[in-house]
């Protein structure tokens, strides 16, 4: 199950932080690890998560969220494409998927995902993105085109999140809004806050 705020999180230190703040929807997003360093922030991520009642998304590592028995990943349009999305769906994972572009969320669409990911909504800092902001605009038209759960992600902070949600997107993925801010875990408290006076 989604919830509305859904911090992405580069790696376990950051879980162990912010999951039992009460948080209930965090993926984990590794990125240049060693494979088995991979597996192992995955196995403890998951048992964090377990304790805490916070759905665990891993994101892009597949095999390894299927053989440590996760159930929720999250894949790019580029790892969507050289994933096996038969071994995905018969391990019983729930799949969300990024998207930018029509083409993208047809793309996105044929694969029967359990939630649409949308980016970016506005500018972000967070890496270099050949997509211009898509604005709220965009995000009204892409709930109007998918049956699932529509995450909008980023440029998405506290003060924007109530026109966020208000233009349609189920969840809030956050990622430069949390982890680089002064105070990250004062910060997830107003976040919890604030998207439970937006439902």
């Amino acid at each position: 199950m989604l919830h509305g705020f859904y911090p992405v999180l580069p790696d376990l230190g950051w879980l162990e932080r912010l999951v039992p703040l009460g948080v209930r929807t965090v993926q984990l997003r590794l990125k240049d690890t060693e494979q088995a360093e991979i597996e192992r922030q995955i196995t403890a991520s998951l048992e964090l998560c377990a304790k805490h009642d916070c759905q665990l998304i891993v994101n892009d590592y597949w095999r390894e969220a299927i053989a440590l028995g996760a159930n929720y990943l999250h894949l790019g349009q580029e790892d969507l494409a050289s994933a096996d999305l038969g071994a995905i769906k018969s391990a019983g994972l729930k799949l969300g998927i990024s998207t930018h572009s029509h083409e993208e969320l047809k793309i996105a669409l044929n694969a029967e995902p359990d939630y649409v990911a949308l980016g970016p909504v506005y500018e972000t800092k967070l890496k270099k993105m050949k997509w211009k902001p898509q604005g709220l605009d965009r995000v009204t038209e892409w709930k109007s085109l998918i049956s699932c759960p529509l995450v909008a992600i980023a440029g998405i902070t506290v003060e924007r999140a109530p026109d966020v949600l208000a233009a349609g997107a189920d969840s809030l993925a956050v990622v430069t809004d949390i982890v680089s801010h002064a105070d990250p875990e004062k910060r997830v408290v107003q976040w919890l806050e604030v998207v439970s006076n937006n439902r």
